[in-house]
């Protein structure tokens, strides 16, 4: 038995064996959707470096009388069953536990001190031990191999005279200046400050330590705008500080870099020289002596995440593959990858272990909340580690299948239909299309009983069917899919989903005379455009939407993405296509009862949007609303303001749809 095993025993014998349920059992009535919202939910693992124990987060709830918030604690599990328990308590959230290298700790973040800062705690116990005193609070981090050493990010501080003209009430900004860099830092464990290891204006996205500790390899933009993520770039620095050396300098977007085991090379994810704003992420390897770089196989959706390797060397990436997702082996000879998992089904939040013979992982499927599991990768196969909904009881659920159709065009396409719960074989139901926001985005296999902006199982509950499908343009299906709507925003898409509701009625599931339609970011997009191009829904919900392609593209913080979409800006002779596809521009059609819900802080699709929607609906005499979430920006983060969501938009639904 090797020191750590003997190690981890003693640890399940000081903390006991055996496993301690969340603070009461999940029992839900009702398909509500504070209920739903309410239930706990898993964030993503940690494995040990010998793979033999796991750590993960558990969120709750707190809704009682004036609080809407969640709380996030840790719980350790180990790999054969005989332990699962909460590591960490208290009033304030932890996250991103990780394992030290000696496999002794377990750290987290938290701020429990004030700015976020990394602790330490041994796994049997104990207080924690606060490592970092980051002024403005620890972005990511990551152990030295040696965990001799820390490194975190962390955004610049003011200058004295910034934070003197802020007390003296003339701190006026002036727009794309005095940018705060999140630089990288290092500290070692048993000192109490820590150093930026570059000193020049790059801001650092992602990092990881050489294999020796020696080196550090970052990727990079040249300021935080969110927009200058298509300018990012690959440099190496000496752990110890020096001078930064560049990689990767190609146009578009280079990312996720990796030290190999042997740390002779780094793999990143790159548009490959392009930009690609539509965006696609392959791979490549980079050896740092020759500084040749080659490009890997690609994979099914062009769209990899970087995991880790395996105890072969080979590379590990995670994947969606239409409506699940899973892990892929990719060799870095360029052969093609393999699918390691067999099951369908979510994986996401793939960790491998220091051997590369383990991997922890998530995993849910449209009737199955996620639990944590591992996976030898010798032979994919998953055992459970959580047991965080083993003794939930839920009520009845509607059903999820996959269907398929053919849009006007001939492009095959997917969705998933949820029926109403009990619902029996010809009957005729109101039906809900449900968009997607991205256009990238994608309606996969997860658990429909979680609590969202879109409580799924609630409108089941309710009566509704509910069609939830991926049009030309969602990520999942390869590059030329997620391409297909290039300069052809709602048109070939719009296609998409009308002949996926005709499906639904061709089914005898859907009543064409009870439809109705909402959806988030691109998919209150489609909602605005729907309304102006087909009576045939009785009511709809714009959340966070874009009406108005002109006004948008120079106001949102993604302006390059919209461009991107449309061919380029909208004054280089391109006017015609942003106001063709711009709902607003289309009002006269206009008769369909509408929502609009929208948060009073959005950047990504400012406020804007939605209030000049709402304006033109008014002033056309179309029964319309507009509620606005406060403390909200793209989306609610507080729990009961999500919760409002779908209670909402029911109400509004039951005006002008009988159930």
């Amino acid at each position: 038995m090797t020191s750590k095993r003997i190690f981890y025993l003693l640890i399940f014998l000081v903390i006991g064996i055996g496993t301690s349920p969340v603070k009461s059992q999940t029992v839900i009535e009702s398909w509500t959707p504070e209920a739903m919202v309410n239930q706990p939910a898993l964030g993503s693992p940690a494995i040990s470096p010998d793979g033999s124990m796991i750590a993960y987060t558990i969120r709750e709830t707190d809704m009682e009388g004036d609080k809407s918030e969640f709380l996030t604690h840790i719980w350790v599990a180990s790999a054969d069953g005989s332990l699962n328990r909460q590591f960490t308590r208290g009033e304030h959230s932890v996250s991103n536990p990780q394992f030290t290298p000696d496999g002794q700790f377990l750290s987290f973040t938290s701020s429990r001190s004030g700015e976020n800062q990394v602790y330490r705690m041994y796994l049997n116990g104990g207080e924690a031990e606060q490592i970092t005193h980051a002024e403005n609070g620890v972005g990511s981090y990551a152990w030295s191999p040696d965990g001799n050493k820390l490194a975190y990010t962390m955004r610049d501080s003011q200058s004295e005279e910034e934070k003197a003209r802020e007390r003296e009430k003339r701190d006026i900004t002036i727009v794309d200046t005095n940018f705060r860099f999140s630089r990288i830092y290092v500290q070692h464990v048993d000192a109490d400050s820590a150093k930026a290891i570059y000193g020049d204006d790059l801001h650092t996205t992602s990092f990881d330590w050489s294999p020796d500790g020696s080196t550090i390899v970052f990727a990079h933009q040249p300021t935080p705008k969110t927009d200058d993520r298509y300018k990012m770039d690959i440099s190496i620095v000496p752990a110890d500080s020096g001078a930064v050396s560049l990689l990767i300098d190609w146009e578009g977007t280079d990312s996720s870099p990796r030290f190999t085991p042997d740390g002779n090379s780094v793999v990143f994810t790159s548009h490959g020289g392009e930009l690609e704003a539509i965006g696609i992420q392959d791979l490549y390897v980079i050896n740092l002596s020759s500084r040749e770089i080659r490009g890997l196989a690609h994979t099914y959706d062009r769209n990899a995440s970087i995991v880790g390797f395996d105890s072969n060397g080979h590379l590990l990436v995670q994947e969606p593959r239409r409506t699940v997702s899973g892990l892929y082996r990719v060799p870095m000879n360029g052969s093609e990858p393999s699918l390691l998992n067999r099951e369908d089904g979510i994986y996401r939040g793939f960790v491998v272990s220091d051997d590369g013979r383990r991997v922890a992982h998530t995993f849910e499927t449209s009737n199955q909340p996620a639990e944590v599991y591992f996976s030898d990768l010798r032979r994919f196969s998953k055992q459970k580690v959580s047991t965080l909904h083993d003794q939930s009881e839920f009520p009845e659920m509607g059903k999820t299948e996959l269907l398929t159709w053919t849009s006007n065009d001939g492009m095959e396409i997917e969705g998933l239909l949820t029926y109403p719960v009990g619902y029996q074989e010809g009957d005729r139901v109101p039906l809900i299309l449900m968009v997607h926001g991205g256009p990238a985005g994608v309606y996969s296999q997860t658990w429909t009983g979680a609590g969202s902006i879109y409580a799924i199982q609630y409108f089941a509950e309710q009566g509704y069917a509910l069609l939830r499908p991926n049009p030309r343009g969602s990520t999942g299906y390869g590059k030329e899919f997620r391409y297909a709507n290039f300069q052809d925003w709602g048109y070939g898409d719009f296609e998409d989903l009308m002949t996926g509701v005709d499906k639904v009625i061709e089914m005898g599931v859907a009543d064409p005379d009870r439809l109705a339609e909402m959806g988030w970011s691109y998919g209150g997009y489609m909602t605005s455009w729907i309304v102006t191009q087909t009576d045939r829904f009785k009511a709809v919900s714009m959340g966070a939407g874009l009406s108005n392609l002109v006004s948008m593209v120079g106001t949102t913080d993604i302006p390059g993405y919209l461009m991107g979409h449309m061919g380029g800006p909208y004054w280089n002779g391109n006017m015609e296509s942003y106001e063709r596809h711009s709902a607003v521009y289309f009002m006269d059609n206009v008769v369909t009862p509408t929502q609009i819900i929208h948060g009073s802080g959005d950047l990504r699709v400012p406020l804007g949007q939605g209030q000049e929607f709402y304006w033109a609906l008014q002033e056309k005499g179309v029964d319309s609303e507009m509620i606005l979430l406060p403390r909200t920006g793209h989306g609610p983060t507080e729990p009961k303001l999500i919760a409002e969501v779908s209670s909402q938009i029911l109400k509004w639904f039951d005006k002008y749809i009988e159930r």
